[in-house]
């Protein structure tokens, strides 16, 4: 990448929102507006191919065991959030999904692989290009017994559907720490990389802390509460016919309902704080006995978040603080409401017990 002007090969557009110039690298489908934060899709006579990928020499790439994890959390310290300060949980979350990993469900520490923007490793820094490459990391040579975990806590975007695959028209997409050099990650691009490679046998759990990440994965079944209090499957499949399932494994996210109307909160440098998403999860998991039932975690999460950990700040008390040190808040950045899941599969998620 050239950081010294514009990179060789790169085209320009207009923001669709407010006619910005905006710089787009090849191969990238969606690139997001540095003037007013919104994501412009790429059409498809723009596109520039991208180029024949080098091998991959990223140090994490070598290690391997039937237990994996991928933990992304950005603060956009950088300034990406311009005039709304930066995240103040992201790190904290991936470091709390560390502990619970590591220290409950026995996932070896050297195959938990964190990105996150306070790294001086510059293969660690959650930038886009990583970002693909730990994806890619994480379901290479997947096989039969392999649980494997994907954590992203940082800021999600929207973006208008262009193929007819999205129910509600949109894609969604998460932003790395250079989203407005590179674009976003649109959901069509993260279902390719760790969903469809899925083989039999192997588990893939995600869990999501952003704003506009209900389906993230674009798998094909949501399932959410409804208004009498039950989870309800929806059949989420597009009408193009495309498949967005796995090649035979389970794959499930854990993420949140937000209708991108709430505002992020901003912490006092005093105060370390976690994503209300991510609280809500590592808690439930560390409070329910294992093998306890999905539906019963996601009332357990639900729980969590109506008594404050989604709104606002609360404090941070139990095992889940024990990664970190000081004042402890939860910081609802992604706007989350209420608990979703999605899955490759249905399943009678009051039966099947939840298992890493």
């Amino acid at each position: 990448m050239n950081f010294g002007g514009r990179p060789h090969g790169a085209s320009t557009i207009r923001c669709k929102y407010c006619r910005s110039s905006l710089t787009v690298i090849p191969g990238e489908r969606a690139i997001q507006c540095s003037q007013c934060n919104c994501v412009t899709r790429v059409r498809r006579a723009d596109r520039i191919p991208l180029p024949p990928m080098g091998p991959m020499t990223a140090p994490f790439l070598h290690a391997r065991s039937k237990k994996r994890a991928v933990l992304i959390g950005i603060t956009y310290a950088s300034g990406m959030r311009r005039g709304c300060g930066e995240l103040r949980g992201p790190i904290n979350d991936v470091k709390c999904m560390r502990n619970l990993l590591c220290n409950r469900f026995g996932f070896p520490s050297e195959c938990v692989i964190m990105l996150t923007d306070d790294q001086r490793d510059p293969f660690r820094l959650p930038t886009k290009d990583n970002i693909r490459m730990a994806m890619h990391w994480l379901v290479q040579g997947c096989s039969y017994g392999d649980s494997l975990v994907f954590h992203f806590s940082g800021i999600g975007a929207q973006v208008a559907d262009d193929d007819g695959d999205e129910v509600d028209g949109y894609d969604e997409a998460l932003c790395p720490m250079d989203a407005f050099q590179r674009g976003p990650i649109l959901d069509d691009e993260i279902n390719e990389a760790i969903v469809r490679p899925l083989v039999r046998g192997v588990r893939l759990h995600a869990v999501v802390d952003a704003c506009y990440s209900a389906t993230v994965l674009d798998l094909p079944f949501l399932c959410r509460v409804s208004k009498n209090g039950y989870w309800r499957w929806e059949d989420h499949r597009p009408k193009t016919g495309a498949w967005k399932g796995t090649s035979g494994g389970h794959a499930v996210l854990i993420s949140g309902y937000s209708d991108g109307n709430k505002n992020f909160a901003v912490m006092p440098e005093a105060v370390a704080s976690v994503g209300a998403m991510t609280h809500s999860f590592v808690r439930a998991v560390e409070c329910e006995p294992y093998g306890v039932t999905y539906g019963r975690l996601l009332n357990s999460m639900r729980t969590i978040m109506h008594k404050g950990g989604g709104g606002g700040y609360d404090d941070l008390q139990g095992p889940i603080g024990a990664p970190i040190m000081g004042n402890h808040q939860v910081a609802n950045f992604s706007g989350v409401q209420e608990p979703n899941l999605s899955s490759s599969e249905m399943f009678d998620i009051y039966r099947k017990p939840f298992v890493l």
